[in-house]
């Protein structure tokens, strides 16, 4: 049920539960301490009475002369009380209407009672002491002696008090429950302008962010946090939103080519060449297809985070050298001039690596100029392994670079390639694939010469092979 409560609600019940604490608390203890010194009072005052009782007693002449001064002494003290007896059970003084428990005179006259008593007695609080003493004639018996005072206006007084303390208590506890609940009304106000801001935060409009200077310093973090969430959603809905066109625009012109060589094969009686041409030319739509979803395929497992295959470490420089190899044809037909530099280890998967930078070279023979050049460089650095591809040809805008990446990404717009058949995901895998292995990539480009920068961290387990 307390779950189901509002944050203002719950400290506003903590709140009250507090004051009332500790009202109730101060009350408690003022009341103790309160009836304490009442006590402290009355035993003085007793005390002192039973000196002024021994005094008269030992001075008394007579019996006769004590009870006398013993009614002078006592008689004007409201509310004071006292009685002498001796054991034979002659009364010596007796204050008027002066009735003690029966009991309790008995206990004191056998000796049990020797500390401060509380009694009723007919609506009156008494509070009593009881002592002995001698007369002057030191031939007489010891005296019981039982002196009380009635207590009622202490009673009175306490109960009144009692009465102020528990209104007071009540208006305490309320007024501290409606101060807590607008002070956590107050204090919560940036929680609520950040819930108001984070209710128009929707796929379209993802550009409001959290009051960071206007909230406290312990919700500021909390603010910047959310901010930096929403500058990674806006970001990740661009590049999401972007994918989805450009890959509704990669499929549609194989498929468009595919339906219209299909309709126009259809659409009148061929020979059989006609249609042999037309099912190779679809073959190769399906082909360049079925690439694509791979490629799709791959990206998305990658960019997963899963683990690599087949972790071992392997020579850069030999599976560099294989790859050139591979392109050698290519580049020959170009006229471009292939070289390989340096060498370093790395821990990783062998198939995944060539994979990455058999695409930085298909991209690099793609846009170097006839009897233009492409190096591979393997060095190692502090960082780890670096395998840089560099080719020389049109210089590329700085403004393009980090985009490079993206998936489906042309730095041409009209997307006009006649000799290239990338689907522009190459450099998005190569992009994946070195983030698997915890390394970065990036790419810079300036007079006439572009490099493609591949770092592969080091770890401790890389042994060269």
């Amino acid at each position: 049920m307390f779950r189901s409560f509002s944050l203002t609600s719950r400290l506003t019940i903590f709140f009250t539960m507090a004051a009332a604490a500790i009202v109730l608390g101060l009350g408690v203890l003022f009341m103790v301490l309160t009836e304490r010194h009442f006590v402290d009072l009355d035993r003085s005052s007793l005390q002192d009475k039973q000196h002024l009782i021994e005094e008269i007693l030992t001075t008394a002449k007579s019996t006769d002369d004590a009870r006398w001064r013993l009614g002078e002494a006592l008689g004007n003290h409201h509310g004071l009380y006292a009685l002498v007896a001796s054991r034979q059970g002659e009364t010596i003084f007796r204050s008027n209407g002066f009735q003690p428990p029966a009991s309790l005179w008995v206990a004191h006259a056998a000796g049990a009672q020797t500390a401060i008593q509380d009694w009723r007695d007919k609506g009156h609080q008494f509070r009593s002491l009881g002592f002995q003493a001698n007369l002057a004639d030191a031939s007489s018996d010891r005296l019981d002696v039982l002196v009380a005072i009635d207590t009622v206006h202490h009673t009175h007084f306490m109960a009144q008090l009692r009465r102020t303390l528990a209104l007071y208590a009540v208006l305490a506890v309320g007024v501290s429950g409606v101060l807590g609940w607008f002070a956590a009304y107050k204090g919560l106000a940036p929680l609520r302008a950040m819930k108001a801001r984070a209710s128009v935060v929707t796929g379209q409009q993802l550009s409001q962010r959290m009051p960071v200077e206007a909230v406290p310093i312990e919700m500021a973090d909390l603010a910047r946090e959310l901010n930096q969430m929403l500058d990674r959603l806006q970001e990740d809905f661009r590049r999401l939103s972007e994918f989805s066109s450009d890959l509704a625009h990669e499929l549609r012109t194989p498929i468009s080519n595919l339906l219209t060589q299909t309709q126009v094969a259809l659409s009148a009686r061929r020979d059989a060449e006609t249609y042999r041409n037309t099912l190779e030319s679809n073959a190769e739509e399906y082909q360049r297809l079925a690439r694509m979803v791979s490629d799709m395929l791959f990206l998305a497992k990658t960019e997963r985070g899963v683990d690599l295959p087949h972790k071992e470490p392997f020579s850069a420089a030999q599976d560099a050298q294989a790859l050139l190899e591979f392109y050698e044809a290519v580049a020959e037909e170009k006229g471009i001039t292939l070289s390989l530099h340096g060498d370093g280890a790395i821990l990783g998967d062998r198939l995944m690596f060539r994979r990455a930078l058999s695409n930085l070279l298909s991209n690099a023979l793609r846009h170097t100029h006839h009897r233009g050049t492409v190096a591979v460089k393997v060095g190692e650095t502090v960082e780890g392994t670096l395998v840089t591809v560099e080719n020389s040809g049109d210089h590329i805008d700085p403004v393009v670079l980090p985009r490079l990446f993206d998936r489906f990404y042309r730095a041409d717009p009209s997307r006009a390639h006649p000799e290239s058949e990338g689907a522009g995901l190459g450099l998005p895998i190569t992009r994946a694939i070195v983030q698997a292995h915890g390394g970065t990539v990036d790419a810079q480009s300036q007079e006439g010469l572009t490099v493609f920068r591949m770092l592969f961290p080091r770890q401790q387990e890389v042994a060269r092979p």
